[in-house]
C-alpha cells in the first residue's frame, strides 16, 4: 500500500503503572528532576472507533485512580470493568470461536480490532493528592455557562410576553463615529436594550428610563426608526402624546410593521424650549466636521435648503466657511427633499486642506477617513481567565 493514509490497529500494549525511573531513568528527559519518583499510574484512555476517513471517540475513566472505570461515551455513562476498559484497547487481532455445529469448520479464526486507545493520561503518584483533589463550585468553569444557558432557554420561553425595546442616545452616536466599520447613524446591536413586559404601559417604561439614566420623564423625547431602501435607519418622527398613553406592546406593533419583537426608538434630551421648536422643525440632521470637532445638532425645515444653514453651520464648526472646501457634492440651491436628504444624514464639510497638509495629517480628508475606517479591523486579545474582557487591542488594515 502507498501513499494511502491509513489507520494503524497493530497490538500496542500499555501498563497500569508506567515506572519512568527504571534502567536508571533513561526515559527521562535530560533536564529532569530525578528527586521526585517518577511513578505512574494510568488514570483514563481516549478511544477511536472506526477509520481513518471517520470514526468515534468515547473515553474510559477512573475517578479516583481506584478500579472503578467508567465509559463517557457522548450522553451515555455507564460502569465497566477493567478488562474492557484497558485490555481490550490494545487494538490488533482478536481470536473468536464460532458456533459449534456438526459438518461445518469450526477452526478459529481472527479479525482486525478497529477500536484502540488513541491517547493515555498518567497521573504521578507523588502529585496524586494535589490532582485528585475536591473540586468546589469556583473551580466549575462549566457552571456558569450552564446557567446562561438555562436562562436563554426561559426567555425563550416567555419571548411572547415581552418587547425588546432599544433605546439609542446622543452617547451612542458619538461612540459610532468613527470607531467602527459599521457605516450607520448607530449600531442598534450595541445599544442599550430593556426587556419589557407588553402589557406594562409606555408611561411606566419611561419611568424606569429616567431611573437608569437620571433623565427627568419631562426632558425625554422618543422617535421612531424607520428602514430605508439602502437598509440604513434614521430618526422618522416623535412619538406622539396618544401613542405614549399606550402599552409597549401595542407601541410596537404601530411602530413595526415586520413581525418581531424589537422597538427601535432614538431618545432626545432637551430644554423645555426646544420642544416647542420641535413642533416647527421637521428634520434632524448631525453634522460632523471630519471628526475634529464635537457632534452638534441642526434642526431644519423640510422645504428649506443647505445654503440656508451655511452660516449656522460655520458658526457650530468655527470655521471661515468657502464654498469650494464642500466635500459632498450638495446642489445648495434644491432643497433637502429634492436632494434626498432624511433625517440623521450626515453632510461633512472641512477646511480646505493646504498643500503639504499630506505630510502632516493622517487623513487630510474626508474620502481618505472614510476609506482608512471600511478597510480597519481591530483585533481583540482576551485571556482564557477572562473570557469577555480585553487585554488589548490591535488596529490592523485589509490592505
Amino acid at each position: 500500500m502507498r501513499d494511502t493514509m491509513v489507520k494503524i490497529n497493530d497490538r500496542y500494549e500499555f501498563p497500569l503503572q508506567l515506572d519512568l525511573d527504571r534502567d536508571d531513568g533513561k526515559y527521562l528527559a535530560p533536564d529532569a528532576d530525578r528527586s521526585i519518583r517518577n511513578l505512574y499510574t494510568l488514570h483514563s484512555v481516549l478511544v477511536h472507533s472506526g477509520g481513518v476517513h471517520g470514526g468515534h471517540y468515547y473515553a474510559f475513566i477512573r475517578p479516583t485512580l481506584a478500579d472503578k472505570w467508567y465509559k463517557f461515551d457522548d450522553e451515555r455513562v455507564t460502569k465497566e470493568d477493567t478488562k474492557k476498559a484497558f485490555e481490550d484497547q490494545y487494538g490488533g487481532e482478536e481470536e473468536e470461536l464460532p458456533q459449534i455445529n456438526p459438518g461445518f469448520n469450526n477452526t478459529p479464526f481472527k479479525f482486525t480490532k478497529y477500536s484502540n486507545a488513541y491517547m493515555l493520561v498518567y497521573i504521578r503518584e507523588s502529585d496524586k493528592e494535589k490532582i485528585m483533589c475536591n473540586v468546589d463550585e469556583s473551580q466549575i468553569r462549566l457552571k456558569k455557562e450552564q446557567e446562561e444557558k438555562e436562562h436563554k432557554k426561559k426567555e425563550k420561553a416567555e419571548a411572547h410576553l415581552y418587547t425588546i425595546i432599544k433605546i439609542a442616545r446622543d452617547e451612542d452616536l458619538k461612540e459610532q463615529t468613527g470607531k467602527d466599520i459599521y457605516f450607520d447613524l448607530v449600531d442598534h446591536e450595541k445599544v442599550r436594550s430593556f426587556r419589557i413586559q407588553k402589557q406594562l404601559p409606555f408611561s411606566t417604561f419611561k419611568e424606569e428610563v429616567a431611573k437608569e439614566y437620571g433623565i427627568p420623564v419631562q426632558f425625554q423625547r422618543f422617535w421612531l426608526w424607520a428602514k430605508r431602501q439602502n437598509h440604513t435607519y434614521r430618526p422618522n418622527r416623535p412619538l406622539n402624546p396618544h401613542e405614549e398613553t399606550q402599552s409597549v406592546g401595542q407601541l410596537r406593533e404601530i411602530s413595526n410593521k415586520a413581525q418581531n419583537a424589537e422597538l427601535k426608538l432614538f431618545l432626545e434630551v432637551e430644554i423645555c424650549s426646544l420642544f416647542l421648536l420641535l413642533r416647527r422643525a421637521k428634520k434632524i440632521f448631525f453634522f460632523s466636521s471630519n471628526c475634529t470637532i464635537p457632534k452638534k445638532k441642526c434642526f431644519v425645515k423640510a422645504l428649506g435648503k443647505p445654503s440656508d444653514i451655511l452660516r449656522k453651520l460655520t458658526e457650530m464648526a468655527g470655521i471661515k466657511f468657502e464654498p469650494k472646501v464642500m466635500c459632498e457634492h450638495i446642489d445648495k440651491k434644491l432643497t433637502f427633499r429634492a436632494s434626498q436628504l432624511e433625517d440623521g444624514d450626515i453632510v461633512c464639510f472641512q477646511k480646505s486642506p493646504k498643500a503639504d497638509s499630506g505630510t502632516q495629517v493622517r487623513y487630510p480628508d474626508v474620502p481618505s477617513f472614510l476609506e482608512y475606517v471600511h478597510n480597519r479591523q481591530v483585533v481583540h486579545f482576551r485571556s482564557l481567565e477572562k473570557p469577555k474582557d480585553d487585554e488589548f487591542c490591535l488596529e490592523l488594515s485589509h490592505i
